[in-house]
C-alpha cells in the first residue's frame, strides 16, 4: 500500500435544522493515496459534499463535526485554528466547486481573483502576482490569459469559468485538489476537456485528487479508487476496476443498473426504487433496506453492518453481498 496524503478517519457531521439534528456524515473513513485519484460517489444528499467541506473547514454555521479527524500529510486539519487553516487552504489543499459561476466574484475581473489567491499566500508584488496568475490561467487551458484576465465572470462560458476555478485552485501548486462535481453543470464536450485538464495536473504535477461525483462513467474514466456513499456512510470501497466490475453492495449494483451499456443495448434500464432516507430519522439497521432487493431478516433486525473485506482491497458494508443479484 502506498502512502496516504489525505486520510479521513471516522468523520461524523450533523446539521441543526430547528429542533432536528440531521446526520449528514456518519463515521466515514477515506484514504487518498499520494498522486492518486479517489472518487467519492453517491446520490444527492448522501453526504459527499459535506465530507469535502469538513475537510476544508468550510462547513456552514449550523454544522458540527461530532467526531473524526482529517489528516493532510499527517497533520489533522480539524485541529488547526482558523488562521493556520487559512494558510493551508489554497497552498496545500484546494477545492473546485460545483457551480463555477457562483464560485467567482461577479464584480471583480477573473484575473484579479486569481492574483488575490497568490498575494494572500505569498505576499508577492502585484506585478509578479499578475504574471503568476496569467501562467495559472494558461496552465488551465485558457488561451490569451492576459486578455481573458480582464473579463468579468458573466463574460465567460461555463467551461471557461470552470477553468478559471481550476487556475485558482492550482495557482500555488497544492498537494491535494478536492473537485466537487466539477463537470455537472457543463455539456459533454466541455466536460471531457475539464476532466482532461484535471488528469493532466495529476499526471504532470503529481497532484492528488478527491473527485466527488454521481457519474460512474466519469469514475471509470479517471479514478484509481472509488468509495460509494449512501445515507452518510460508506457502503463500498475498493479499486475502481474491482468495484465497477464486481460490485458487492446492492446499492452499488443498483447504481450500475441505471447506466446504459453497449453490451446491454436491448435491456431496459432499471431505476432504484424508493428514495433515500431522511437524515434526521436514520434507522439503526442498514439504511438501504427499504430499497434493497436482497435484504435478509438480519438486515432488518441488526445494526448497520460495518465495512468488511470481501477481496483484497475491496470492502463492503453488507450482510448479503451481491453475488446473486442477477438471479
Amino acid at each position: 500500500m502506498t502512502e496516504a496524503i489525505l486520510e479521513v478517519r471516522n468523520l461524523s457531521v450533523q446539521y441543526a435544522d430547528g429542533e432536528r439534528r440531521l446526520r449528514a456524515v456518519d463515521g466515514v473513513s477515506l484514504r487518498l493515496e499520494r498522486g492518486g485519484v479517489l472518487a467519492l460517489v453517491g446520490e444527492s444528499g448522501s453526504g459527499k459534499t459535506t465530507v469535502a467541506l469538513a475537510a476544508m473547514g468550510l462547513l456552514p454555521d449550523n454544522a458540527t463535526v461530532t467526531s473524526g479527524e482529517v489528516h493532510l500529510d499527517g497533520r489533522d486539519l480539524l485541529s488547526l485554528g482558523k488562521d493556520e487553516l487559512r494558510r493551508v487552504r489554497g497552498r496545500e489543499v484546494s477545492m473546485i466547486f460545483q457551480d463555477p459561476v457562483a464560485g467567482l466574484n461577479p464584480v471583480l475581473p477573473v484575473g484579479e481573483q486569481v492574483e488575490e489567491i497568490i498575494r494572500i499566500h505569498t505576499q508577492a508584488p502585484k506585478r509578479e502576482a499578475r504574471g503568476l496568475a496569467h501562467a495559472a490561467l494558461a496552465r488551465a487551458g485558457l488561451s490569451e490569459p492576459e486578455s481573458l484576465s480582464k473579463r468579468y465572470p458573466y463574460q465567460l462560458s461555463g467551461g471557461m469559468s470552470q477553468r478559471v476555478m481550476i487556475a485558482m485552485a492550482t495557482a500555488l501548486g497544492p498537494k491535494v485538489i478536492i473537485a466537487d462535481e466539477p463537470t455537472s453543470a457543463l455539456d459533454v464536450t466541455v466536460q471531457a476537456g475539464i476532466l482532461d485538464e484535471l488528469m493532466r495536473l495529476q499526471r504532470d504535477a503529481g497532484v492528488s485528487i478527491l473527485l466527488i461525483t454521481h457519474d460512474l462513467g466519469v469514475v471509470a474514466q479517471v479514478a484509481d479508487e472509488v468509495a460509494v456513499m449512501y445515507a452518510g456512510r460508506i457502503a463500498e470501497t475498493g479499486a475502481t476496476r474491482d468495484v465497477l466490475a464486481r460490485p458487492q453492495h446492492p446499492y452499488t449494483w443498483s447504481l450500475l443498473q441505471t447506466l446504459p451499456r453497449m453490451d446491454r443495448a436491448r435491456r431496459r434500464l432499471e431505476a432504484i426504487r424508493g428514495s433515500p432516507p431522511d437524515p434526521a430519522e436514520l434507522p439503526e439497521e442498514c439504511a438501504f433496506v427499504p430499497r434493497c432487493r436482497k435484504a435478509l431478516s438480519i438486515c432488518r433486525t441488526s445494526q448497520a453492518p460495518e465495512l468488511r473485506e470481501l477481496a483484497p482491497g475491496h470492502r463492503a458494508a453488507c450482510y448479503n453481498p451481491v453475488a446473486h443479484l442477477e438471479d
